[in-house]
C-alpha cells in the first residue's frame, strides 16, 4: 500500500509518498481501508519531533513513522474478538489516542481497536466524517461529556465540563478552527450566547455558525474588552491564555486546549476554575457527534482537501495559518 512516513523530524519536506506492507489486524481490532484522513496539530509537532516539550516528557516516536490518527473509511478484515463490525461497514474514528499519539492514519489502510469506531452514517460523506472525529471529540469532551476518568497530565483536578444553557455566556477563543467552529455550534446547541474571537476574515462564517458576537483580535484584545463571562474555551492555549483569567467572572472556567502556565492561589483568588483534558478516543461519543451532524444541529466546515500523496502541501497549508474549519487527505 501506499503511505505516508517521515525517516526525519523536520519541516513538511521530510513528508515522504512511499510503498509499505499493508498492516494486519490484532485481537479486537479491524483493519479499515481508508477513503479521508482527518489532519490535526498532533501530526504536525509529531512530524516536528515536538520540540517545545522538555525532553523529561517528550513522547518517543519510533522512525520511520506514519503520522494520523482521524480516519473515515470501510472495514476491510475483522479480527478475532470483534463484535459489532463486519467487512464493508463504513466507520470513522480517532485510532488510540493518547496512549498511541500517532496511530499511522497517512495510509491506504490502518488497523484500529473496534472500541475507538462509530459507524459511517450516509448521510455524511467521507471527508466531513473524517473531519470530525479528533476536533469534534475534544469539544465534545471539553464542553459536554468527559466520558472517561483517567487524569490529564497537565494537572492534579479533574476536569469536569459545566452546565451550559441559556444563561450562560462562553468565549471561544480560536473559533474559526477545526476545534473551535465546533465547540462553538456545541454551546449553541446548550443555548449559551457565544462570543467568537478570530481574524476579521471569519466573520461572517463564525455569524452563519451561530455567533452572538464578534471580536476580530486582530483590531482589539479580547481580554480587554470582554467581562463577566461565564466560560472561556481558548482553543489556542499555551502560555498566552492567562490573560483570559479577567474575562471571567467569578465562579467561570477558563478551559486551554494548549495548557499553558496557571498559579493556582491567583485562580482561587479570582474565584475561577482552570482545567484541561487530554481528548480521548471513544466510538460512543464520535455517534453521538455523528447524530448531530446528520440531524443539522452542527456542520463541519472543510478548509481544503489534498490527495494523500500531497500531505505536504496539506502540512505547508498548515504552516500559513488562518484556517477555517478542517483539512483532509483523500485517499483514491
Amino acid at each position: 500500500m501506499k503511505a505516508i512516513r517521515l525517516h526525519e523530524f523536520g519541516g513538511p519536506e521530510v513528508l515522504r509518498h512511499e510503498e509499505v506492507p499493508v498492516p494486519v489486524p490484532g485481537p479486537g481490532e479491524v483493519l479499515v481501508r481508508v477513503h479521508a484522513v482527518g489532519v490535526n496539530p498532533p501530526d504536525r509537532y509529531a512530524r516536528e519531533g515536538m520540540p517545545d516539550i522538555p525532553p523529561e516528557i517528550r513522547p518517543q516516536f519510533h522512525l520511520p513513522l506514519i503520522p494520523g490518527t482521524d480516519v473515515s473509511g470501510v472495514v476491510e478484515a475483522v479480527a478475532a474478538g470483534v463484535k459489532g463490525f463486519a467487512v464493508g461497514d463504513e466507520v470513522i474514528g480517532l485510532l488510540r489516542f493518547p496512549t498511541v499519539l500517532q496511530s499511522s492514519a497517512y495510509a491506504e489502510y490502518v488497523t484500529a481497536p473496534a472500541s475507538d469506531l462509530a459507524r459511517k452514517l450516509a448521510g455524511i460523506d467521507h471527508v466531513h466524517a473524517a473531519a470530525l472525529v479528533m476536533s469534534g471529540l475534544t469539544a465534545w469532551q471539553f464542553l459536554i461529556e468527559l466520558g472517561h476518568d483517567h487524569p490529564s497530565p497537565f494537572q492534579e483536578a479533574q476536569h469536569r465540563p459545566r452546565e451550559l444553557d441559556s444563561e450562560s455566556t462562553v468565549l471561544i477563543n480560536g473559533a474559526a478552527g477545526g476545534v473551535g467552529h465546533l465547540a462553538l455550534q456545541l454551546a449553541k446547541w446548550k443555548g449559551a450566547r457565544v462570543i467568537a474571537v478570530a481574524s476579521g476574515a471569519h466573520e461572517t462564517f463564525l455569524r452563519e455558525l451561530g455567533a452572538d458576537e464578534f471580536i476580530d483580535y486582530t483590531k482589539e484584545r479580547p481580554e480587554e474588552v470582554v467581562r463577566d463571562v461565564d466560560l472561556v474555551l481558548d482553543t489556542v492555549g499555551g502560555p498566552g491564555s492567562r490573560r483570559f483569567l479577567r474575562t471571567l467572572k467569578r465562579g467561570g472556567s477558563l478551559y486551554p486546549v494548549y495548557f499553558g502556565q496557571f498559579d493556582d492561589e491567583e485562580n482561587a483568588e479570582l474565584g475561577v476554575t482552570v482545567t484541561a483534558v487530554s481528548v480521548r478516543s471513544s466510538g460512543a461519543q464520535l455517534a453521538e457527534l455523528e447524530s448531530l451532524v446528520d440531524a443539522g444541529k452542527i456542520r463541519v466546515a472543510i478548509d481544503s482537501t489534498f490527495p494523500l500523496a500531497d500531505a505536504r502541501a496539506a502540512h505547508e497549508r498548515i504552516a500559513r495559518g488562518h484556517i477555517q474549519g478542517k483539512i483532509v487527505l483523500t485517499v483514491a
